[in-house]
């Protein structure tokens, strides 16, 4: 097959999944040369992972990005489980729900540090990594970017969190419950690392919308939303 036949078929199946391989998939214009074909590709590809980092950080950075949505709330800590029912008891319960609710607020404003991550690494996309992409399975996009992001979405995450979770008060609810739960009997005492537990929760859920977004991308032509994304993969 012609190399530019196929870059087509697969910037289709990028979009449309593997339905999509039994569609007759019609040429790039035969005056178009095939550097030319692969050039729109690596563009409609670089579009589509534009517009789905965009969507995924406006979804998360606003308020209840994480609060209200069920896939991504961040929960209290597993360790935290069994002091938050003692705690409860003796009439915490309020505090213990501020606890969680100011967890989210603080993944929800270190959110808008993804925007410019993403961005760079889209930029430096090699066209080894368009072609791995096409060639990957229906995750393919937000696996690359998480491989490529993650770590400086970490770096610039923890000190976001921490200073949103203090300025949340986290640590001003967190501690008297922490000291509270400590001074029961019999009790194994609690002490958590919450920065670390709330940056690796608000990037798990970062990547879990940014795989919504490109399953939309993928099956909906509605989400299509520039010209060049619909002309190479409306194909």
């Amino acid at each position: 097959m012609p190399y530019r036949l196929l870059a087509a078929a697969l910037a289709a199946v990028l979009v449309t999944g593997c339905e999509a391989i039994d569609l007759p998939m019609p040429p790039f214009d035969r005056d178009d040369s095939a550097e030319e074909g692969d050039d729109r590709v690596a563009a409609a590809l670089r579009d589509a992972l534009r517009v789905g980092t965009e969507r995924t950080v406006d979804r998360t950075a606003r308020e209840d990005g994480y609060l209200g949505n069920a896939d991504i709330r961040i929960p209290l800590p597993d360790q935290f489980d069994a002091a938050a029912s003692q705690l409860q008891r003796v009439g915490l319960g309020g505090q213990v729900d501020a606890l969680e609710r100011s967890m989210n607020r603080a993944a929800e404003q270190a959110a808008s540090e993804a925007a410019s991550v993403f961005a760079g690494a889209i930029r430096e996309m090699r066209p080894a990594d368009v072609h791995a992409v096409l060639n990957g399975g229906s995750d393919a996009a937000t696996r690359y970017l998480r491989d490529q992001s993650e770590s400086e979405l970490r770096e610039r995450y923890q000190p976001v969190v921490r200073e949103q979770m203090d300025a949340a008060g986290v640590y001003r609810v967190y501690q008297p419950l922490r000291d509270s739960y400590n001074q029961m009997p019999l009790l194994p005492r609690l002490d958590l690392d919450l920065d670390r537990y709330v940056t690796d929760q608000a990037l798990d859920g970062l990547f879990t919308v940014l795989a919504e977004e490109e399953a939309r991308i993928r099956a909906d032509p509605a989400a299509r939303t520039t010209e060049l994304l619909r002309d190479i993969f409306g194909r």
